[in-house]
């Protein structure tokens, strides 16, 4: 063997520390991959060891992820309000926050009734008072004029108050609660209170603070069902917002944080806490300078009216709410579209402290006289009235039925009760008016005689044979037209319908005040004059009132003003026109003086003062009235019949325990006491009349009667019933021209309305029961023919006049 070293084997696994150089560029590429590999290797491993932190270490984010997670925050939060900016828009009101009453006011501005669904009146923030304003801030938002549309720290404080259990809080300002109130609704949802966020912070750009406040004091809630101050103001106290007190404004700002529970009257035994609450907002207007120390030391807890006006239609309320919604589409000033919509503030005519008196008056001699337990016939009466002022036009008073939500029909607007006899005095105003003269020429005055005998048919008419019965069946014989119209005689106003015309009697009727479409006036003949016609209470007022205005007619108004926020509506221009000649209304009242001084209406001079009037019965004794009038009221009252169930007409014997119901009795009382009422204050003032030429000359008594014809009278001279006319009113002391009548006054009947209204024949009552055209009903067998078909007996006397 060779002593050379031999090569070893390497040992499995062994490199050498120090590789030789490559030979080849195949073996550098190689060297060099391995290395990248093994680099690659240790990167990894030191990697694997850095993600597998263990403990609590592992809950730690590291900084990078943290400023990841802010800067993504931001971002949203950022591009969530941009995009909720844009995507939200200020909507329309919701329809509860537009809805209004509408208001109904008397005269001197107090309120009558509220109607609609929803109690509120929006006013202007002028139109409240600075004490209400403060308070309502004090209670809610006392920085409400500094800060921004939103407080997020405040709702967050609100909704970590309302977790915590310190009572339900929202931390929304006053422009967010607007906001809910007037565009959104009330329900607790994050969708409406991020809607409420974003509408709030656009509607602070578009609108004043003023504007905000003004809308929010117009859409609270404040209990008793009232929505907004001025409603809120009056359902407490019964005033106007601009008359809220720093005291009673408190008590309404405390009512916005719980209305239900804050009502001391509902809920006596949460007196201490409301008194906490109104005190929390007296000092707040303390500390925020609006209310100074000293008045606020002196401030008793202001106790809000157990009972205060009532916004629904009980009492007279409905009844004038219909009666003047009917008026204003009546006369085309709004229509019931337009009036519906609300928000309308509608003041009348009607005078609080007379409309009172006769809702008083009605109670005293009526209601409160009746016994419908033992008296069946007593739960048939009902009563209307009506009063306006003469010369004016005005309708101050109106009286419907004891309440509107026990019966809804209105009484002194219904038109289905004759009138009866208080219908006469348009037949002896159309007489003289129209210079009438009797069937033998005599002129009409209140000194006319006429025949008073009890169904006595009429002449010169050429219809059926027309005999009309007086009240009782009472024969008065010879007797003047001012004393008929004392007693009411049938026989006297049928025959003087007749000699005037029942056209032009119709024709007066209407000048003075009467529908064109009264029920049963244009059809009637001679019956015309015993009120055949259904006028109704309200248009017997307007005819009585043109009488007492000398005859002059004013256009009749339940309306003084109408505004709308801060518009007002045009109201239709008003005149007054001479219906009837003065000497004609003014004669006429001469002859109704005596009615209430000695004829059937002597209980009216309770009034305390001159009066004119006239009673009158319906057929079947159904109705009652009394029409009469001051120098500066006229009023008139009808007592009806109705049945309950059915609603027919009934009669009223024996009602109020008496034997019959007539106008001398409960509507004349209930005249005399609210005219004495209603005019409390003012001086009595006497009639000034200016009378037809004549009207109180004495003519010559009538002698018996003959049974001749009283036509073609040898002895008539027309000199006695002058042409000319004259101003008489001087002749007598008091300016009436009438000397004190003589003679008997007679008891107090009246007449009533009966007969069929073509003249033909009736089936009368107390007043007027006609003949037919037979005579079949003539017990005593006197129904002798004579000249021009009319039948009966006529008398012959000379100095007769029919």
């Amino acid at each position: 063997m060779s002593d050379d070293p031999q090569p070893q084997r390497p040992q499995p696994g062994w490199a050498p520390k120090d590789p030789q150089a490559a030979d080849t560029p195949e073996a550098e590429a190689e060297d060099s991959a391995e290395d990248s590999a093994e680099g690659s290797a240790e990167d990894r491993q030191e990697g694997k060891g850095r993600a597998e932190r263990t403990g609590w270490r592992r809950l730690i984010p590291t900084w990078r992820m943290v400023a990841a997670a802010f800067l993504i925050t931001g971002l949203l939060v950022v591009g969530g309000f941009f995009l909720g900016y844009y995507l939200v828009q200020i909507p329309a009101a919701n329809a509860l926050a537009t809805q209004q009453a509408n208001v109904y006011l008397y005269a001197d501005g107090s309120v009558i009734a509220r109607d609609g669904e929803v109690n509120r009146e929006n006013v202007t923030l002028s139109q409240i008072s600075k004490p209400a304003q403060h308070a309502v801030l004090a209670a809610e938002d006392r920085d409400f004029y500094t800060e921004p549309a939103v407080d997020p720290m405040a709702m967050i404080r609100g909704a970590w108050n309302t977790l915590t259990g310190k009572g339900k809080q929202s931390g929304s300002t006053i422009t967010q609660q607007y906001v809910k109130n007037y565009y959104l609704r009330q329900e607790q949802t994050i969708t409406r209170k991020v809607k409420e966020f974003f509408i709030a912070i656009k509607l602070d750009r578009n609108q004043s603070k003023d504007q905000i406040l003004e809308g929010y004091l117009n859409t609270s809630f404040f209990g008793r069902g009232a929505y907004g101050i001025q409603a809120a103001a009056h359902a407490y106290y019964d005033i106007d917002a601009s008359q809220l007190d720093a005291g009673r404004a408190a008590y309404l700002a405390a009512l916005v944080n719980a209305p239900s529970q804050y009502d001391v009257i509902t809920h006596p035994e949460n007196r201490a806490m409301v008194e906490n609450r109104w005190n929390y907002v007296l000092d707040g207007m303390v500390d925020e300078g609006w209310l100074s120390e000293g008045e606020r030391a002196g401030m008793t807890f202001p106790m809000p009216k157990e009972t205060t006006l009532s916004t629904s239609m009980s009492g007279q309320r409905g009844y004038i709410v219909n009666i003047v919604k009917k008026y204003l589409a009546d006369q085309r000033i709004l229509d019931e579209a337009t009036l519906d919509s609300g928000g309308y503030r509608i003041t009348t005519t009607l005078q609080k402290h007379k409309q009172d008196a006769f809702v008083d008056a009605v109670n005293d001699k009526l209601i409160d006289r009746l016994d419908t337990d033992n008296r069946t016939v007593d739960t048939y009466v009902r009563a209307g009235g009506a009063s306006i002022e003469p010369k004016t036009g005005k309708i101050v008073a109106m009286y419907n039925g004891i309440d509107y939500v026990k019966q809804y029909t209105p009484n002194a607007t219904r038109r289905d009760f004759q009138v009866g006899s208080s219908f006469k005095p348009f037949v002896f105003t159309a007489a003289v008016e129209n210079k009438s003269r009797t069937q033998d020429g005599h002129r009409i005055t209140p000194n006319t005689h006429y025949d008073g005998t009890s169904k006595r048919p009429v002449q010169g008419w050429p219809g059926n044979r027309y005999a009309p019965e007086n009240e009782d069946h009472r024969d008065y014989g010879d007797i003047t037209v001012s004393e008929a119209t004392d007693k009411s005689v049938n026989a006297v106003y049928a025959q003087m319908a007749v000699d005037v015309g029942p056209d032009k009697v119709r024709q007066t009727a209407i000048d003075l005040g009467l529908a064109k479409d009264t029920p049963s006036l244009d059809d009637a003949g001679p019956s015309i004059a015993l009120g055949v016609a259904t006028a109704s209470v309200l248009d017997m007022a307007k005819a009585y009132a043109t009488l007492a205005n000398h005859g002059k007619r004013a256009d009749y108004t339940l309306i003084e003003k109408i505004t709308r926020g801060q518009e007002t509506v045009e109201l239709p221009a008003r005149h007054t026109r001479q219906a009837v000649s003065r000497q004609a209304a003014d004669t006429t009242t001469s002859v109704l003086k005596g009615v209430v001084e000695k004829g059937t209406a002597t209980a009216a001079g309770t009034a305390g003062r001159p009066a004119a009037g006239k009673t009158g019965t319906a057929e079947e004794d159904t109705a009652a009235w009394f029409a009469g009038y001051t120098p500066d009221l006229a009023t008139v009252v009808a007592v009806m019949g109705q049945d309950p169930v059915t609603a027919g007409h009934k009669s009223l014997y024996g009602a109020l325990g008496l034997p019959r119901m007539n106008g001398g009795g409960a509507p004349a009382e209930i005249w005399g006491e609210y005219t004495r009422e209603a005019l409390k204050g003012t001086p009595a003032q006497a009639f000034s009349l200016r009378l037809q030429p004549g009207a109180w000359e004495s003519q010559p008594p009538s002698d018996e009667s003959t049974g001749r014809s009283s036509t073609g009278d040898p002895t008539y001279d027309s000199s006695r019933a002058p042409d000319a006319d004259e101003d008489t009113a001087s002749r007598t002391p008091d300016g009436t021209g009438k000397p004190t009548p003589d003679g008997p006054t007679g008891g107090q009947v009246e007449g009533t309305a009966t007969g069929d209204p073509t003249g033909g024949t009736g089936t009368g009552d107390d007043e007027g029961a006609t003949d037919g055209a037979t005579g079949d009903d003539d017990s005593d067998g006197d129904d002798a023919t004579y000249p021009g078909g009319l039948t009966g007996a006529l008398t012959q006397n000379a100095r007769r006049v029919w």
